[in-house]
């Protein structure tokens, strides 16, 4: 019996791509994208549908239902998520920021987002840890993006207790 969220067991998501993939790669690959792609828009049709519906008589719970993940990505793919990429990579970025610290969104040009990055000091996998796990972020929230871009923003100087500005004499010395 498997059980949701098993690591072991894969999610329908991931066994349907490890099922395309299998599809698409044999000989008879044209049919199976035809199926695919038939399969994808009456399903979109269909959520389109209820989406409206939803937006007709409860809209508030279309914005409870793309806060499941799942379902968000279901409402990205049908260009039907009631936040445009911005809201939701913005989004994104407050749930990572206590992770990965001060991370914020410049703008988004031909579907290549910029971000603002404080550089750390000290170990440099962990600044690459934060990088990618900000570009998974906003990847996943916003998969019509082409692109992510950092801008790496200059740590501040950090001065030892006790010592004057950079350049001045030691105490009790003149220069």
């Amino acid at each position: 019996m498997s059980v949701p969220g098993d690591p072991a067991v894969p999610s329908p998501g991931e066994r349907l791509e490890t099922l395309l993939g299998v599809l698409l790669a044999g000989p008879g690959r044209q049919p199976a994208e035809e199926i695919v792609r038939q399969l994808t828009d009456l399903y979109g049709e269909g959520l389109t549908r209820i989406v409206g519906t939803l937006r007709e008589h409860a809209p508030a719970l279309v914005g409870a239902l793309a806060a499941d993940d799942v379902v968000a990505n279901l409402l990205v793919l049908h260009d039907l998520h009631p936040l445009d990429a911005q809201a939701r990579v913005r989004r994104a970025l407050d749930r990572i920021r206590p992770q990965v610290g001060a991370v914020g969104y410049l703008d988004t040009d031909d579907g290549v987002v910029r971000l603002s990055l404080a550089a750390s000091r000290g170990c440099s996998s962990a600044a690459r840890t934060a990088r990618a796990t900000v570009e998974a972020a906003v990847r996943a929230a916003a998969p019509e993006i082409t692109g992510v871009e950092f801008v790496v923003e200059a740590a501040p100087a950090l001065y030892q207790i006790g010592m004057g500005p950079p350049g001045a004499a030691p105490e009790g010395r003149a220069s």
